[in-house]
């Protein structure tokens, strides 16, 4: 504990300087006001490299306090190398809680998963984001890109779902499906499975997307809605597990991990390693479940 103080006496509350806090809370207010707007920001230098997870970071040692409680979670789990590391280095830097508990947490920093149970109004979920340019697959440009972004036309991106579909009969987006964000921006939830695309529209909580790569910061609102892509004759679907059941709590109703032992035997198990803890406890977190028509 000395070790810890001494450490944190050497930087700035939460590790960024109060100058590059205010930018990053300036461009994170616009992002919130123009939800699906991708803006740039300064993405400073963190002790972790480019595509670990700095976009993620930055947005929570910015808004956390020492009043926070914070969850970090790595592809459903609390137990991860990389969830373990950034936990270890929030807490240090900031001094504050940390929890497994979904529901106890106010800050949630993800990678590649929005929690299965119902986020609240005083819960911000932070997801870390590789790649926020949704156009970039089918333009390489930055600066037209842009001008698509600023004109809505997304045309390109609908041409690609539907040669996905004639090719191959899906539009064979396995994650980080295209939606759009209050019927104007259509951008890239970061690379989370459409079982929790759903999940985005109309939640309680704040969604914040932190690219530090790409230098880049987006949000969804409360209450905002999020479609996915589809067309008129052939709708978004999200994975199917009808007739799988988690091999340790029985539950068919969630994201489910494929594991195979070492002879070739399979058996499948909830991702999210909170809610599965919880449902073997004997509890039912409140959770939105999508199924396909």
């Amino acid at each position: 504990m000395v070790a810890a103080t001494k450490f944190q006496s050497s930087y700035h509350y939460g590790f960024i300087d109060e100058a590059t806090k205010k930018e990053i809370r300036r461009k994170t207010l616009k992002a919130v006001c123009i939800p699906g707007y991708q803006v740039p920001y300064s993405s400073p230098e963190m002790p972790i490299s480019r595509g670990w997870g700095t976009g993620g970071l930055h947005l929570t040692l910015t808004l956390i306090g020492k009043s926070d409680v914070l969850k970090i979670i790595d592809q459903g789990s609390d137990a991860s190398v990389n969830a373990c590391h950034l936990r270890r280095f929030v807490q240090m830097m900031a001094d504050c809680a940390v929890t497994f508990d979904t529901a106890q947490a106010t800050i949630i920093q993800s990678r590649h998963r929005v929690p299965e149970e119902i986020l609240t109004n005083r819960q911000i979920l932070v997801l870390q984001v590789p790649q926020p340019e949704v156009l970039r697959g089918v333009e390489r440009f930055e600066a037209r890109t842009r001008q698509m972004h600023g004109e809505a036309d997304y045309s390109k991106i609908w041409v690609s779902l539907y040669e996905a579909y004639v090719r191959f009969g899906a539009t064979m987006r396995g994650s980080g499906y295209p939606i759009k964000v209050n019927r104007r921006y259509i951008t890239t939830p970061s690379p989370i499975p459409r079982w929790d695309t759903p999940n985005l529209s109309m939640a309680h909580c704040l969604y914040l997307f932190g690219a530090g790569r790409e230098k880049r910061i987006q949000a969804i609102p409360p209450h905002t809605p999020v479609e996915p892509l589809e067309f008129e004759d052939v709708k978004f679907r999200v994975e199917e597990f009808a007739g799988i059941r988690c091999s340790v709590s029985g539950e068919s109703r969630a994201f489910m991990d494929e594991i195979f032992n070492g002879e070739g035997h399979r058996r499948h198990v909830i991702n999210d390693s909170n809610f599965l803890d919880k449902l073997t406890s004997g509890e039912r977190p409140p959770q939105r479940v999508f199924v396909n028509s």
